[in-house]
Order: structure tokens, then sequence, then C-alpha cells
């Protein structure tokens, strides 16, 4: 997926820095390039110091290239690594957005705000679990090719051009994504399995690029759906149709955050059925928020279920294949993308080879 930050800091004096936005917008455009596994061992971002920033705006243009043709196959962009060029000793909460539009590149104006967020939980219907082992074939699609919205709330109206853009995130918020049971999931168009650790309980806490509010905040301090994962266990997730958003995972009962109250972990980056770029869906693992806060770096892996097009990040960031890292912000060409009528990711967290 080529996906491109831009951040720009106007503070008290005009200050710049180059930093990745999360949940970035997936443009894709119809090119050919090539994505090249990297390992980022010894790549380990400095240290950020931080200091409290007041009525900080944040500005942020994007830009994002599609090299995937609408029938698949393997990736084929050569990423490479550009450090940032400016920095700043402020450190600020990272405004990010997953807005889908072709050919265009785009900037909005967002508030960022170190005021403590509502925190917001959404009860899915569905709320069977089940084990590693199930035999469910949760990646088959229905008969017909009519699939379920059972257990999803209202769907919201599409609003906003670029940078500003806001999907669909479900009314009440957070309804556009349910937990279901793998006897059901094969039902739902988007359908994430979650996979947990070998060894100690984990919770993923998924979120809407945007927050309850109407702004760019979903990730402080919001929930539309939290999971606990047994070691060993999985767990079903459906999303409906135009969602962007995150989700972050870590060992315990729940996510680290920085000074900000963003989630300050490794993130998986989702947008699914793009109403505004021709239903094409993206993902992708990002490790920049944990860095940026100078906290733990999670493993992830998410891949399609088939096990192509994966994005994956190992504890410590000690290997980083076809995913994020802080000094990569500036980077196109990073992740998965697909242009298909149903969508099947299997996440594994504490991932590690």
């Amino acid at each position: 997926m080529q996906w491109k930050s831009l951040l720009l800091l106007a503070a008290a004096v005009s200050v710049e820095a180059r930093l990745h936005g999360h949940v970035r917008r997936h443009a894709h455009h119809h090119e050919n390039s090539n994505i090249e596994a990297r390992d980022a061992s010894g790549g380990v971002a400095t240290e950020v110091q931080t200091s409290t920033a007041l009525d900080v705006d944040v500005v942020m243009v994007t830009k994002t290239v599609t090299d995937y043709p609408a029938g698949g196959g393997a990736p084929t962009t050569t990423v490479q690594v550009v450090p940032a060029t400016q920095t700043t000793d402020h450190a600020i909460p990272t405004t990010t957005s997953t807005h889908t539009s072709f050919h265009t590149s785009t900037s909005t104006r967002s508030e960022a705000s170190a005021a403590t967020k509502t925190h917001t939980t959404h009860t899915a219907a569905a709320t069977k679990t089940s084990t590693a082992s199930d035999s469910s074939n949760w990646t088959a699609t229905p008969a017909g090719g009519s699939f379920s919205t059972a257990g999803f709330g209202k769907r919201t109206t599409a609003s906003g051009t670029g940078n500003t853009y806001k999907g669909n995130v479900g009314s009440p918020w957070g309804s556009n994504i349910i937990e279901v049971s793998s006897a059901k999931a094969h039902n739902y168009k988007y359908v994430v399995k979650f996979t947990g650790s070998n060894k100690d309980p984990w919770t993923v806490v998924i979120w809407n690029k945007i927050g309850p509010d109407g702004k760019m905040d979903g990730w402080y301090g919001h929930s539309a759906l939290n999971l606990t994962i047994e070691a060993g266990e999985s767990k079903y997730v459906a999303f409906d149709v135009n969602s962007q958003g995150g989700w972050g995972a870590a060992k315990g009962t729940k996510l680290p955050t920085d000074n900000y109250g963003g989630y300050s972990c490794t993130w998986g980056e989702f947008d699914f059925g793009d109403s505004k770029n021709k239903a094409w869906s993206g993902w992708d693992v990002s490790a920049i928020q944990a860095q940026a806060a100078s906290q733990d770096v999670q493993g992830m892996r998410i891949c399609e279920s088939s096990g192509s097009r994966c994005s994956y990040i190992t504890t410590g960031a000690e290997k980083v294949v076809n995913a994020y890292t802080k000094d990569m912000a500036a980077i196109d060409g990073i992740g998965g993308k697909v242009n298909t009528d149903a969508v099947r990711l299997a996440v594994h967290v504490d991932f590690n080879e």
C-alpha cells in the first residue's frame, strides 16, 4: 500500500517536524511497484524528549498510491528509508487519517489536545469466542454473495474530503465493529481473526479514526471494541463497510498510553471498503506511536488469511517487514491492500519468528 504522511507542526514559532501519521489514508492508484522486506535491527529510534504542548495546531498533508492490481498478486514495491529531516523537542499527539482518495493530495487542520478523552465502549451483540483449533471455515463467503449486517448499528453518512474525510463510524459510535463467532464470521464482508500470544493473556482495543465527538482523535482513550485474548485463543471481529481506524495490542489488561493519552503500543491500521476509493481495502502494522513515546514495541503480524500480503514487526522491532517504524515515517508503499468483494485478515499478536 502506498501511504505517505507529512506532519507539519505550527506552534508559537513556525516549527516543522516530519512524522508519520497513524491510520494513514490509503489512496490506491493503479500502478505497479515493489515492496521489499527489510530487517530493522539496529534501527532503533532515538530517545524522544517530551514537553507540555498547549494550543498546538497540527497540519497533516498526506498522499497515497495504489500498487496492487485488482486481481491481486505479490507486492512489488521497493521501500527506501527516508530519515526525518527536521526535529523538534515538542512531543505532540500524532494526528492521523485513513481517508482514501484517488490522485489527490490534501491537508487538514486539527486541534491537538492533551485533555483526557471520554472512554467509549461498544458492546457487540455476538461475543462468542473460539480457540485456535476451531475448524470453522471463517474464510468462506456466503452463497450468493449476500453479506450479513446483523449486529451492526446504523451506518453513518460519509462526509468531507481529503484528510477531513469521515467514513462510517456506526451509530451509536463504534457499532460498525463487532465481535462474532467463528461459525458466523464467514457471513460478514470484512473479517479479522485475532490470535493471541502463546504464553499470556493480551488485550486488543479497536477504534475508529474519527472519535465519538467527530474529531480525528479515535485513539485517545476511545474504544469501539475491547478484546481479552487468552494464550492460544482466537477471536473474530467483523467490520462494516467504509470503516477506517486501528487497533492496539499489549500484554495484560490495558494498552499503554503516551503523555497525551494516546495508545502507545504497536498498532494495526485498517481501511475496509473505502467508499471514496472504489471499495479498496488496506492494512499495515506500525510501531511509530510506541517508538515516539520511547515505549516497548510489541510484535504483531497482519496477513491475508491465505498468508499473502503480510505486514509485520517482531518484538522490539528486531525485524520489520512491510511495516512502519518511526524512521520510515515519510515512506510510501508500505502495507497490504486489495480490491476484492470480501477481506479476510489473520492477525497474530506477540508475534516473533
